[in-house]
C-alpha cells in the first residue's frame, strides 16, 4: 500500500504532510472532479439553448440532481470512473460512461444522457477542467501562502528598517545598507510578481476536435455555437479563446508558468543570500530540542531549512521551465505529448509547497546578530572612500576618485586614518564636520526610510 515510506516521489512521501492541500486540486481525483464539472455544466448549458429543440428546459429535480452530483462528487466515485476506464482506456470517456449510469437515476435525465459529451472532444473537457484545477489552486491555496510570506518580509522590513548591515557587492564590503532594506527588496520584488499572477487569465474553449465546430454545426446548423461557446467557458469563470486547434494551446499556461518561475527565483536568491547571511553571523539560527545538526559534530546548527527550500524551489522551477516549452508546441492539430506532461502539474506545486513551508520554517528560526553586524561595520571603515570621494568632487579637488584608490584599494583603514584625511581637504567647514560625523553605521542614504515607506504600502 502506498505511504511515506513506500511512495516513489517525495512529494507524497517523505513530505506528504507538506503537500497534503493539494490532492483536492492536482491529484488524479482532483482532475476527474473537475472534468465531472465541466460535462454536466455543458449539459446544461446545452437544455438552456432554445436551438436544440431535443433537450427542453430541465425540471427542478433534474437541474438539482445534477448539481449535487457535481458539489458531492467524491473520491468513491473517483475511483468508479477509474472502474470503468480500466475497460475504456480512455480517461475522458470513462467520465461520460459513469455520468450516464448517474442520469439512470432520474428518467428525465435519462432519456437526455446522449447529450452528455456532445460534440466534445477530451481535449474540450480537459482544457477546461485543467484551468479550474490551477485557478483553484491558486487561489484558493498558493496565493494566500505567497501573500503571507510577503507580509512576513514586509513586517520583518519595518521592523529592521534601520539596522545597520555592511553590503558585500562581489562578496567584498561595500558601502552600507540596512538589514530592513534588504528584505523589502524581496518584498517588492515578490510584490510585483504576484500582481501579474492575479492579473493572468486562464483560457477554456468548447469548439470540437479541430476547433470548427464541425460536428456542432452536422447536428444543429441553427445554433450561434461560437456564442454559445464563449458564454459558457465565461459562465465558469474563463476567458473564452476562439481561436484553437482541437487543444487549447497553452500560451496562457506557459504565461502563468513563467510567472510562478520567476517568484521560485527570486526566493532561491532569497535563501542563497540569506544562507550567507547565516554564515557571516548576521542571523542566528533558534535551536530546536532533540534536533541534530551535524552525525559527527555536536555544535552545529545547520541552515538546512533555506537549504531545502532552495533544491525545492529548483526542482518546481526545472517542471515549470519544461511544461512553459513544451506545452505551446504540438504536431499540427493534436497530440499528446501535452496530456501526459500535464500530469506533473501537482508534482510542481508539490515542490513548490515544500519549499515554501521551509521557508517558513527557517525565517520563524532566525534572529538578528545585530553586535556582529556592527563589528564588521566598525572593521570596514574603509567603505567611507565612496562619501569622501563624492564630496571632494562636489567642490572640485583634483583627482578625488584616484587618491581614495591609492589611500584605500585592498587595504584596512580605521577611524583615525578617515579622520586625519578629512582634516586635510580643503572644502567648506560644514562639509568637513559632515564627513567627520560618517561612520559605516550612519552611511546607509536613504536605506531606512525605503524599507518603512514600502511596509507603508
Amino acid at each position: 500500500s502506498l505511504n511515506e515510506l513506500t511512495a516513489l516521489s517525495p512529494v507524497d512521501g517523505r513530505y506528504a504532510s507538506k503537500t497534503s492541500a493539494l490532492r483536492e486540486y492536482c491529484s488524479e481525483s482532483g482532475l476527474i472532479r473537475r472534468r465531472v464539472i465541466v460535462e454536466l455544466a455543458w449539459f446544461k448549458a446545452l437544455c438552456n439553448e432554445p436551438g436544440i429543440l431535443e433537450l427542453p428546459g430541465l425540471s427542478a429535480k433534474a437541474s438539482d440532481f445534477i448539481d449535487q452530483l457535481a458539489a458531492n462528487f467524491s473520491v468513491a466515485d473517483s475511483q468508479a470512473v477509474k472502474d470503468i476506464e480500466s475497460v475504456t482506456n480512455h480517461d475522458v470517456k470513462a467520465v461520460e460512461y459513469f455520468l450516464k449510469e448517474q442520469f439512470r437515476n432520474i428518467p428525465e435525465l435519462a432519456q437526455r444522457a446522449e447529450f452528455l459529451h456532445f460534440a466534445c472532444t477530451s481535449e474540450d473537457i480537459n482544457n477546461l477542467a485543467y484551468a479550474l484545477m490551477l485557478r483553484d489552486m491558486y487561489q484558493d491555496l498558493l496565493q494566500p501562502r505567497l501573500m503571507e510570506l510577503q507580509q512576513s518580509l514586509l513586517r520583518l522590513a519595518n521592523t529592521h528598517s534601520a539596522q545597520a548591515m555592511l553590503s558585500r557587492t562581489h562578496g567584498q564590503a561595500a558601502s552600507p545598507t540596512t538589514l530592513g532594506k534588504e528584505l523589502a527588496n524581496v518584498a517588492h520584488r515578490l510584490q510585483r510578481q504576484l500582481r501579474q499572477l492575479s492579473q493572468q487569465p486562464y483560457l477554456g474553449k468548447i469548439n470540437g476536435a479541430v476547433g470548427n465546430y464541425n460536428a456542432h454545426l452536422a447536428a444543429y446548423p441553427e445554433v450561434n455555437w461560437p456564442a454559445l461557446a464563449q458564454g459558457f467557458v465565461e459562465s465558469l469563470g474563463l476567458q473564452w479563446n476562439p481561436y484553437t486547434t482541437q487543444i487549447e494551446p497553452h500560451d496562457w499556461m506557459a504565461e502563468l508558468f513563467h510567472i510562478q518561475l520567476r517568484i521560485n527565483t527570486v526566493l532561491i536568491d532569497f535563501c542563497r543570500d540569506t544562507w550567507g547571511y547565516i554564515s557571516l553571523g548576521y542571523f542566528r539560527q533558534k535551536t530546536v530540542a532533540g534536533e541534530v545538526g551535524s552525525s559527527t559534530m555536536p555544535h552545529k546548527v545547520n541552515p538546512i531549512d533555506f537549504e531545502n527550500a532552495e533544491g525545492n524551489f529548483g526542482l518546481s522551477n526545472a517542471l515549470l521551465a519544461h511544461l512553459a516549452e513544451k506545452l505551446p508546441i504540438s504536431r499540427w492539430q493534436r497530440d499528446l505529448t501535452d496530456s501526459t506532461s500535464l500530469r506533473s502539474i501537482g508534482t510542481i506545486y508539490g515542490h513548490q509547497l515544500i519549499a515554501l513551508a521551509s521557508l517558513d520554517r527557517g525565517m520563524s528560526k532566525l534572529e538578528v546578530d545585530s553586535a556582529r553586524m556592527e563589528q564588521d561595520l566598525e572593521w570596514n571603515w574603509e567603505v567611507l572612500a565612496e562619501p569622501l570621494q563624492t564630496v571632494m568632487r562636489r567642490y572640485g579637488l583634483a583627482n578625488p576618485y584616484e587618491q581614495l584608490k591609492e589611500l584605500t584599494r585592498g587595504k584596512r583603514m580605521g577611524r583615525e586614518e578617515f579622520a586625519g584625511l578629512i582634516q586635510t581637504l580643503d572644502i567648506p567647514a560644514d562639509a568637513r564636520a559632515a564627513l567627520l560625523a560618517l561612520t559605516p553605521q550612519n552611511y546607509s542614504g536613504l536605506a531606512a526610510w525605503l524599507a518603512k515607506d514600502l511596509a507603508r504600502e
